[in-house]
Parts: C-alpha cells; sequence; structure tokens
C-alpha cells in the first residue's frame, strides 16, 4: 500500500470529495434502477447484467482504475468453478464483476444485506449471504453456495474474511470449501494487484492507477477428501499467494 504525506493526501481531499459523492450517487442510481425492474422481473441475471457492464464499469471510471486481466481464458464459461480471490480493496467487486469471463455470484458478509436498499439488491442478485458468527447459518450459507455450483453457477469467494491492510494474503477460512468439495467443482485461485492503492481500506482515498488480476489454473477437488476443507483451502491460498508473488 502506499504511503504518502499529509499534504498530498490534502490535495486530493476535494477531488475525492467528488469521487465520493459521484460513487454513492452512481450506485443509488443503479440500485434503485434494479429495484425498479424487480418489480416486473425477479431474474437475478438482469441485475448481475447491469452490474457487470454498467455499475461496474462507471466506478471503475470514477476511479481512475486502469484494469488488465492475465489467464482469463484458464476459466471455462461452460462450467461451474468456485473462484477465490484475495481481498485488499472494496473496488475488488467492481473489478471482478469487469473482467470476469463468467456471471457470477458472490459470498457477501451478512451484515451488507441488513444495510437499507443495498440489502434488497444483494438479495435480488441473488449473493450468498454469510454469517460467520453463527455456525448454523454459515452452514446454510454453504449450502446455499453448493446448490448455486450444483446448478451449474460460479460463485466468487473472499476467503480471508475481510479486507487486508498490508497487501500480504491472509489466512484462508475454510468453511466456504465445502461447497466446492459437495459439487465437485475446481476451484480457480484469483489474485487482485494494485486494489489497496487505487481505493484503500482505510477510508475513501482514491488514487488513480492500474489493477492487475491474475487468474491462475484451477485445482481439482477430486485428490481431497470429502471433509478436507482445511486443505483445499490451504492449497487455495497458496495458490493465490504465488500468484501475487510472480512478477
Amino acid at each position: 500500500m502506499r504511503r504518502e504525506p499529509l499534504y498530498l493526501r490534502a490535495l486530493w481531499a476535494p477531488v475525492n470529495l467528488v469521487q465520493l459523492l459521484f460513487t454513492l450517487g452512481w450506485s443509488a442510481f443503479w440500485i434503485s434502477f434494479a429495484l425498479l425492474l424487480r418489480l416486473f422481473s425477479r431474474r437475478p441475471g438482469i441485475f448481475r447484467f447491469l452490474a457487470r457492464r454498467v455499475w461496474a464499469p462507471g466506478l471503475l471510471v470514477g476511479a481512475g482504475a486502469r484494469v488488465s486481466v492475465h489467464g482469463a481464458e484458464r476459466i471455462d464459461p461452460a462450467r461451474a468453478c468456485m473462484l477465490v480471490a484475495n481481498h485488499t480493496s472494496w473496488i475488488d467487486i467492481a473489478v471482478l464483476y469487469r473482467v470476469l469471463p463468467v456471471d457470477p455470484y458472490f459470498v457477501a458478509k451478512r451484515e451488507l444485506g441488513r444495510v437499507p436498499i443495498l440489502g434488497d439488491f444483494m438479495r435480488a442478485m441473488g449473493m450468498v449471504l454469510v454469517d460467520r458468527k453463527a455456525a448454523r447459518r454459515a452452514s446454510d450459507a454453504v449450502g446455499q453456495a453448493g446448490v448455486l455450483l450444483a446448478e451449474g453457477k460460479s460463485v466468487v469467494s473472499f476467503p480471508e474474511g475481510t479486507r487486508s491492510r498490508d497487501g500480504r494474503v491472509g489466512r484462508f477460512k475454510s468453511g466456504g470449501f465445502g461447497a466446492a468439495l459437495a459439487s465437485g467443482c475446481a476451484v480457480v485461485p484469483v489474485a487482485i494487484r494494485g486494489a489497496g492503492d487505487v481505493l484503500p481500506a482505510d477510508g475513501f482515498r482514491v488514487r488513480p492507477g492500474p489493477i492487475e488480476v491474475r487468474i491462475g489454473a484451477p485445482i481439482a477437488v477430486a485428490p481431497f477428501q470429502p471433509d478436507d476443507r482445511a486443505g483445499l483451502a490451504r492449497r487455495a491460498e497458496q495458490a493465490v499467494a504465488a500468484l501475487l508473488a510472480d512478477g
């Protein structure tokens, strides 16, 4: 993550204020529009289409982010997979919506689902909401993710559970990997570089810059025992860390 002097932060402050207002206004408009559409259709694909083709690209342009992707050919759009990525910024979600060659379902914290309007939007999009503080609810969410995978839909998860503030990959929580083991779908490691510099975890301090997404080779779940969630999580964690360290 970048360190910068206070005077530079002060110079950026009015620009960031405009960007914050744009982000809030842009998101509020498209969320409201999507919820209006919900009156006529409850197909979550419509809402994810808006997120991928309109909302996410708009946010990235507003942030001055230049996004590139490497290894997208490793994802077969015709086959479901569980994509697991490191997490350093709120902008990670927009980045993945923009570059992934699949129509993904995201796993998100249940607390976000309690936010008025935003929670309704997330449920309309078919997001999987996980309550890590309640084991039974967390298990239900893993089951929901497993059903999506079994239906041929790809799922995106941030197994660290929270945003990293130093850019290093934190320990992957193993619970969500049960969905991949149950469905037999491959786990695809995804490394996001530069997102924490464009939008750090500590506050709204946007700085234009490059964001690179690296997609690794799919990890087959067949070699793992059906209950070896921890082993699969460690393997995926190592793969994401290696992608970040490469070059």
